[in-house]
């Protein structure tokens, strides 16, 4: 009988194990809630983060806060601004004719041969610590001429024994804006920048040159000093000064320095990480260890589990802007007004793909911030009496604080306007994509399947972008109409596109040719998620309403955009996300000159209108104004009118924080936000425990589950072994 006593013991003692060790596993960070750490998620593995390579905002989240180009938006100020970040000051902006001779500043930019910036750093700023600046006692480098063998012992950056640090000086920005046009690296601006900074396009010819002929068997990748081959579009004018040349007026490229591309890159790392054995055995380079003078670096980068950024002891400091509206104050955001920069002494990032697990961690406390995505939107968000997302009571208990911002992007439907049917500049045909342009009832989409996440477009500047208008004057009178009572725009009846339709040739949307319905094609990617056959029926509908027959030719991104490329799409999606806030950025998609098929631009559509043309290179060089507002106004009518895209949506980005993180004004356009967050540990910890309570109920069950089957074999084993043993007689 003990026997079974013994195994059911050990059972119990399986069970009681199993039950702890489910307490304590959905904490993803036990016995750390009180340490100055904000935790938060990431859902795509980064794939680069040089700052010349890298274009994603996956990464782009790590990049801009240990790269510090040499401007940055204010935190505060609405519209975006630009300020100094390592600049001294504003960069002195000088305008030349051909022969060099200096313009004054009010000249026409026609008469503007090249542009001067001056751009002056501030001394005293110093790189994070790394083994590429270590030297020995007199002052030789110690890891810049390594051999293989000297490398056998080391796995990651951490395993180098010394470590250094030097200023920040004027040659790092030159270096780094010479590595964009590095055959090593094929950076994805270096076709854009070759237009305005002068020289970069020979000059990365010239690169590719001499790259090919120090390829050897034994160096496949060699290293290129780029210090000894000089430059006419960045040069070096003192320690601290430096300067580039840009081919003839532009001014939008002020809103380039302030993007990780013109960052520092010091020539020693550079050295460093391409010697042989490091990057193809070690994966030690910047595309995983970056080396910037931030106010954090990159401590831990192990992208299949967590990414961590510590605080950088060698931070020059930065302070708190002061400069802040009365709604500002308000909402609390001028509370660190002064403060030494950063707050937080680290960032956690742990690789979380899906949104379910991802939500339920937010709840618990376990993140700090996070998005609201399609499955727990219901579970976040309700709409009040007059339609304005706010919070549900479940989440207003819990203290969450919902902030919600319009995004500088716009999402829209396209037209090949090299097709055959919907594309060119005829009667009929721009008739045909206005009468489609006013079926899609883009109003609903947003409803159903943006959760409301969206305000419809009526044209490409989304708002929070100069040019952008909100009252009559800014809708698209091809497709709304402006309704007096609610001083609303509102969607023009599909009796309106019927007719249009008609006059277009299709009449009840049946093609003349064939007397069948009229059949077009839209190409789009797919993600093989549920959502996308909803789309797609949905979109059908909307054609139909025409009695078009749509016909959806979804794939993958790659293959997508080759057809795009090609011109081979007739109608497709496509959208694009705001590099820098100017209108310029947004219409140069439209720009003929820019076109996908015959130019390799980003103009998709390969809109062409020379009217169009002239206004926008006579838009793209006027500074803010009377003036520029006006001829967009005037650019932006003839757009609606040809119809190249279906204006589509800009998107509304929802994010919800927890009541321990300090209010922080959503800024779209900077990346480097994670030095203005604030938290409070304690208040973090402490809740946590409170909503994370052990659930003990189910080991009081199992605690009298054992109790009665333990106690009758025990009973029965004591009586047993009381029982007194006596022969019987034969």
């Amino acid at each position: 009988m003990f026997p079974m006593i013994r195994k059911s013991l050990t059972i119990f003692l399986i069970l009681f194990s199993g039950f702890v060790f489910a307490q304590t596993w959905n904490i993803p960070h036990l016995g750390k809630s009180k340490q100055n750490t904000r935790y938060g998620a990431f859902t795509n593995i980064p794939k680069t983060l040089d700052p010349a390579r890298s274009y994603s905002s996956d990464e782009i989240q790590f990049i801009a806060q240990i790269y510090e180009p040499p401007l940055q938006y204010h935190f505060l100020k609405r519209p975006f601004t630009l300020e100094p970040l390592t600049a001294s000051k504003m960069p002195t902006i000088t305008y030349y004719d051909a022969k060099g001779k200096r313009l004054p500043k009010d000249v026409a930019p026609k008469k503007i041969a090249y542009t001067l910036y001056d751009i002056y750093l501030k001394p005293g700023i110093y790189y994070q610590q790394h083994p590429a600046f270590a030297k020995d006692k007199i002052g030789k480098h110690l890891y810049l001429n390594l051999k293989k063998d000297d490398l056998k012992n080391i796995r990651t950056i951490n395993d180098f024994k010394k470590t250094g640090t030097r200023e920040l000086t004027a040659a790092d920005y030159v270096y780094q804006i010479k590595r964009l046009a590095s055959p090593k690296l094929s950076s994805p601006v270096l076709g854009i920048m070759s237009k305005y900074i002068a020289g970069l396009a020979e000059y990365a010819k010239k690169l590719d040159k001499i790259y090919e002929k120090k390829i050897t068997i034994d160096t496949p990748s060699p290293y290129l000093d780029l210090r000894q081959y000089p430059f006419e579009g960045a040069k070096v004018i003192s320690r601290y000064h430096y300067q580039i040349k840009i081919k003839g007026h532009y001014p939008q490229f002020l809103y380039w320095l302030a993007m990780s591309f013109f960052s520092p890159i010091p020539w020693e790392a550079d050295k460093f990480y391409s010697q042989s054995g490091m990057q193809e055995d070690r994966n030690l380079s910047f595309d995983w260890y970056p080396v910037g003078t931030g106010p954090y670096y990159l401590s831990e980068n192990n992208p299949n589990r967590q990414m961590v950024l510590k605080r950088n002891p060698n931070f020059h400091g930065e302070s708190y802007p002061s400069l802040g509206t009365q709604t500002d104050k308000e909402k609390g955001y001028l509370k660190d007004a002064g403060k030494q920069l950063p707050f937080v002494d680290q960032f956690v990032f742990s690789l979380d793909k899906e949104s379910i697990p991802r939500w339920n961690k937010f709840l618990q406390g376990y993140y700090d911030k996070s998005g609201i995505s399609a499955d727990s939107f219901d579970q976040a968000i309700k709409l009040d009496k007059n339609g304005k997302p706010i919070l549900t009571d479940a989440l207003k208990k819990k203290g969450l604080r919902l902030e919600t911002s319009v995004s500088p992007a716009v999402y829209y439907i396209g037209f090949n306007m090299l097709d055959d049917i919907v594309g060119g500049n005829s009667k009929r045909a721009r008739k045909l994509r206005q009468a489609i342009a006013i079926a899609i009832d883009y109003e609903e989409y947003i409803s159903i399947f943006m959760n409301g996440r969206g305000i419809s477009a009526h044209g490409p500047i989304p708002p929070g972008i100069f040019g952008y208008r909100t009252t009559k004057k800014g809708i698209n009178d091809i497709v709304y109409f402006w309704d007096p009572k609610t001083q609303k725009a509102k969607r023009r009846p599909l009796s309106e596109a019927k007719k249009l339709l008609a006059e277009a040739g299709y009449p009840g949307g049946i093609n003349p040719k064939t007397g069948k319905p009229l059949i077009l094609h839209y190409d789009v990617t797919t993600s093989g998620s549920p959502d996308d056959q909803a789309r797609f029926n949905w979109l059908r509908k909307q054609f139909a309403k025409l009695g078009i027959k749509l016909n959806i030719r979804s794939t993958q991104y790659n293959r997508f955009r080759d057809k795009v490329r090609k011109g081979n799409a007739q109608i497709f999606s496509w959208g694009w996300l705001a590099d820098y806030p100017d209108a310029e950025n947004f219409l140069f998609l439209l720009y003929g000159p820019n076109g996908k098929v015959k130019y390799g631009g980003e103009n998709a559509s390969n809109y062409n209108n020379p009217v169009a043309n002239k206004l926008f290179e006579q838009i793209r060089n006027l500074p803010n104004g009377a003036e520029r507002q006006a001829k967009i106004d005037t650019l932006l009518k003839i757009l609606r009118q040809d119809a190249p895209w279906i204006w589509g949506m800009h998107p509304i980005d929802f994010s919800l924080s927890h009541q321990w993180n300090r209010a922080t004004k959503p800024h779209a356009m900077a990346n480097n936000t994670l030095k203005y967050e604030r938290l409070n540990p304690a208040l973090r910890s402490k809740l946590r425990k409170k909503w994370n309570k052990p659930i003990t109920w189910p080991l009081w069950v199992l605690l009298g589950f054992i109790v009665v089957i333990l106690i009758p074999l025990i009973v029965s084993y004591w009586q047993r072994e009381r029982r007194p043993n006596v022969k019987r007689r034969k």
